[in-house]
Order: structure tokens, then C-alpha cells, then sequence
């Protein structure tokens, strides 16, 4: 599996499987492939976050991290990690994560943040959000807000998560 940097040419490849990956999902609006879309028009946009996992020239996954603030702060926004069903299970997600986090920390950003599914996430090194100071802007199911330090100098932080105003919030 090789994991590099989205191009324009992946874009309906990586439409396509943020739609199939979320299509069974029961948290899923149907709307996530929209959102990544919407989100590489933004500013929030990071083109060297948005990546995906390829096999034998078909894409498999996809994550995308997006910035956000926290106060004063820029964190990032985890927000869609999609990983078609058939290969789901197998350590895609996670390897993207892996990569995504790398890149992330040596571009300076200091923590992740993840709004997602409290046994899976934890898997990645992510923890309550709670535990760090940082709120979501919106209610919550328990352990489902996230975030993952990037580097061990991270400085704290405290307060309400903004997003980019293509996430709709």
C-alpha cells in the first residue's frame, strides 16, 4: 500500500469512496463526500494533509486534516478519514493516520482533533478532549470528541473548537 499526497486527477476517485465508506455508517448525513469538497475550497484547506492510500493504482482511503482554532490557536480538524468497505479492517485507517500525523507535526501543527468513535480512535493515540481543555462547539456523545498531541512540546490549550464554516457548524 502506498499512502501519498491527493491530486486534483483523485478527486471523483476520492469522492467515490468517502461515499461508499460512509454509506452503511449510522452517524453518517450522506453528506461527507460534499464536505470534503467543500473543504478544499476553503481556507481551511492544507493540500500536503489531504492524503490517500492506493493499492495496485485503485485508491483505498482517504483522510483529510483541515485547520481550526482553539482560542488563538490553529489545531487540526480529522475530518473525513474514509476507507472503502471492503478494506476496512485491515489497518488502512490507521496507517493514514500514522502519515497524516507525521506530516502534520513536521508542518508545525501541534495537536488533531476528532470528532469519531471513542474505540477506535484511541487506537491512533487520540484521548478525551476534556483532558486537554478543548470543547466542541456542540453536543456530544461521551469520549467521542478526540484529540491526539502532535509533538511532545505541544503547549496546552483551552476552550471551544471553531471549524471552518464549510463543516456547516
Amino acid at each position: 500500500m502506498n499512502i501519498r499526497q491527493e491530486l486534483p486527477a483523485d478527486y471523483d476517485a476520492v469522492y467515490r469512496v468517502v461515499q461508499e465508506a460512509f454509506a452503511g455508517a449510522g452517524h453518517s448525513d450522506g453528506t461527507e463526500q460534499d464536505l470534503v469538497a467543500a473543504l478544499r475550497q476553503s481556507g481551511a484547506f492544507i493540500p500536503e494533509l489531504s492524503l490517500v492510500a492506493e493499492e495496485d493504482g485503485q485508491i483505498l482511503g482517504h483522510i483529510l486534516f483541515t485547520r481550526a482554532q482553539v482560542g488563538s490557536r490553529t489545531v487540526l480538524a480529522l475530518a473525513p478519514l474514509s476507507v472503502l468497505p471492503a478494506h476496512q479492517r485491515q489497518g488502512t485507517g490507521l496507517a493514514l493516520m500514522e502519515r497524516g500525523h507525521g506530516l502534520a507535526a513536521r508542518l508545525g501543527y501541534d495537536y488533531a482533533v476528532v470528532l469519531g468513535h471513542p474505540a477506535y480512535y484511541p487506537k491512533a493515540g487520540y484521548l478525551p478532549a476534556e483532558d486537554f481543555g478543548i470543547r466542541a462547539p456542540f453536543p456530544t456523545e461521551e469520549g467521542s470528541f478526540l484529540v491526539r498531541p502532535l509533538r511532545a512540546d505541544a503547549p496546552p490549550l483551552c476552550g471551544v473548537i471553531t471549524y471552518d464554516p464549510a463543516f456547516g457548524i
